[in-house]
C-alpha cells in the first residue's frame, strides 16, 4: 500500500451533499471516491482538458507531415491558447478539422441530386 497523508478541505454544504451521494452510489469510501476523483481530474489536465478514453471504441490514426506544416501547427496552436485562454491540443485541432471535413462533405452529399445510373452525362463522356 502506497503511503499517504491526510486531505482537509472546508466545502460549501450543497457541494458536501453532491458528494456524498455520488460517493454512495458509487459505494465507495470518502478516501477512495476523494482519489478517484483527483486521480481523473490530473489525467484529464494532462490530456489537454479531455477525458482519456480507454475503451475499445476508439482507434489510432497516424500520419507524417513536414517539418514546415508542424511548425505552423505548433505556432496556430500557441496562438489560439493565447487569444482563448485554453491550451487547444494537437488531438482536438486535427479532430474539429476532420469533422468538420467531414460534416461539410455529408451536407453536399444530402443536397447532390441522386442519380440512379439510367441517365448518362455527355460532358463527363469521351470518345475512344
Amino acid at each position: 500500500m502506497p503511503a499517504t497523508k491526510n486531505l482537509c478541505a472546508q466545502i460549501s454544504l450543497d457541494l458536501h451533499q453532491k458528494i456524498s451521494e455520488a460517493r454512495e452510489a458509487a459505494g465507495l469510501t470518502t478516501a477512495q471516491y476523494i482519489t478517484e476523483l483527483l486521480t481523473e481530474y490530473f489525467k484529464m489536465k494532462e490530456n489537454g482538458g479531455n477525458i482519456t478514453m480507454t475503451n475499445n471504441n476508439t482507434r489510432t490514426l497516424a500520419f507524417q507531415i513536414s517539418e514546415e506544416l508542424f511548425q505552423r501547427i505548433k505556432i496556430h496552436l500557441e496562438r489560439e491558447t493565447q487569444r482563448t485562454g485554453r491550451k487547444l491540443t494537437q488531438r482536438e485541432f486535427v479532430l474539429g478539422l476532420i469533422e468538420e471535413a467531414l460534416e461539410a462533405a455529408e451536407r453536399q452529399e444530402e443536397a447532390a441530386p441522386i442519380s440512379n445510373g439510367d441517365e448518362a452525362d455527355d460532358s463527363t463522356e469521351q470518345e475512344i
